[in-house]
Parts: structure tokens; C-alpha cells; sequence
């Protein structure tokens, strides 16, 4: 069965995207916890960052270098903003399509829940 992210990358399900290139797409979280927050996904199906093998560090750079994209494209850059990837049950992650949270535009508490 495939993942709401998969069924968004085949254009299946809609989403507004704020970003997408070869690689990767980007779009609102549909329950945000901050006021900016975006997820930005693989087009590859990786479930979790343990199924990162050395081989696709370049795409894992290519997630974090286009979440600072957006960043100072929308402009809170420089407010600054968190990044967050969520690993199996205990890490928080619901959807097993890898996927980085990008948080912004309020002060963000430390440590995480």
C-alpha cells in the first residue's frame, strides 16, 4: 500500500506545493505546529532515515539544502527556523515515507516533547 506522500508525489492526492525539483517536493503540513510548516519529501521511497544507505547522502544533503532554500525564499531565514526528521515509532514518525519537517515564524521551545 502506498503512503499519502507517494500517492502526493504521483499527483494523486492533491497538495499545494511551496517547492519541487527532480528530487524532492515541498508543501504545508496539513496539522501545523508552528505557523510555518512545511514538509518536504523524497520522490525516492526511503521509509526512514535508517534506510539511508552512504549512497544517497547526496540526496539527504539535497533535503537540507532545499529546506534552507525555502527559508530565505519565504524570508525566515534569518528569524530562523528548526528541521526535523522523525525515525520510527518512538521518534515521532507517522507517515514511513521519510520526510523532513521544517518549523518556523514563532520561538521554538528546547528540548522537543
Amino acid at each position: 500500500m502506498s503512503t499519502i506522500f507517494k500517492q502526493i508525489i504521483d499527483k494523486k492526492i492533491p497538495a499545494k506545493l511551496v517547492y519541487e525539483d527532480d528530487l524532492c517536493l515541498a508543501f504545508n503540513d496539513i496539522a501545523p505546529q508552528a505557523p510555518i510548516h512545511i514538509l518536504i519529501i523524497p520522490k525516492q521511497e526511503l521509509k526512514t532515515l535508517n534506510d539511508f544507505k552512504k549512497t544517497d547522502a547526496e540526496l539527504l544533503g539535497h533535503l537540507l539544502l532545499t529546506a534552507a532554500e525555502i527559508a530565505k525564499k519565504m524570508g525566515f531565514d534569518k528569524d530562523g527556523y528548526r528541521t526535523v526528521i522523525n525515525t520510527n515509532q518512538n521518534g515521532g514518525q507517522t507517515v514511513y515515507h521519510l520526510h523532513v519537517h521544517l518549523l518556523a515564524g514563532r520561538q521554538l521551545s528546547w528540548p522537543p516533547g
